[in-house]
């Protein structure tokens, strides 16, 4: 690995790691922390390129990102643990659960997608402008060339075939919002073709985990507690 990932440790017991989204970092999972570390040893890690976490020179993708997450739990000594994942965060969760299954004790999916297309149009078009604008000014502007890495990640990234789901073995769950920016059907996809998946879905964005955190946490607990 040619980067060392920033993270937060709280807590003793079962591993229980934390992967937020895009443009975020590692503080998005501060209600979740401070609720699970009672229980669990929590590490909350700041992507590639995210947060206090250098970029690198390796692809910025999520392939590499689940790259990136076998090294630092080989690196830390994690044969195993529980992931949570939140939209980017989900997605690399997803790839990494499919390459090292029994690397995943239990998998908590919150508002991730198998492709571009599992986006709602009224996101998503935004997006690729954003995108294809970033891209122009990106050889003169190092802001807008870092910008443009951000956006491609959600333009280009993921590529998932729902079929692949079926390495996904462990206990999961699927877990989103009524307003997600996920398209709603998209996520009852992903769920139907997890072999051992349960889906909840809670009032509010996609943004739960932040905004409705004891509703958000009461669910994962119960399906924590039920594995």
């Amino acid at each position: 690995m040619d980067i060392e990932l920033y993270y937060q440790e709280k807590g003793t017991g079962e591993p229980f790691i934390f992967l937020h989204g895009n443009g975020e970092n590692s503080s998005y999972f501060n209600n979740q922390i401070s609720y699970f570390q009672n229980k669990y040893r929590v590490i909350a890690l700041d992507t590639r390129g995210h947060g206090k976490s250098p970029r690198g020179n390796a692809p910025f993708t999520i392939e590499q990102f689940s790259c990136d997450l076998y090294d630092f739990m080989n690196a830390h000594q994690i044969p195993s643990a529980i992931i949570l994942g939140f939209s980017d965060g989900a997605n690399i969760a997803m790839k990494f659960a499919m390459k090292h299954p029994d690397m995943v004790k239990a998998l908590i999916l919150n508002g991730g997608n198998l492709n571009p297309k599992g986006v709602k149009r009224t996101t998503q078009l935004p997006i690729e402008i954003g995108y294809k604008i970033a891209r122009h000014f990106a050889a003169k502007s190092p802001d807008a060339g870092k910008n443009a890495e951000m956006l491609g990640l959600m333009v280009n990234d993921p590529n998932s075939e729902p079929h692949e789901l079926s390495r996904i073995t462990m206990p999961t769950l699927v877990i989103c919002g009524t307003n997600d920016m996920i398209k709603e059907s998209h996520t009852k996809e992903i769920a139907g073709n997890l072999p051992d998946a349960a889906l909840t879905i809670l009032k509010g964005t996609h943004f739960i985990a932040n905004k409705c955190p004891a509703e958000f946490n009461r669910a994962v607990d119960d399906f924590l507690n039920q594995r």
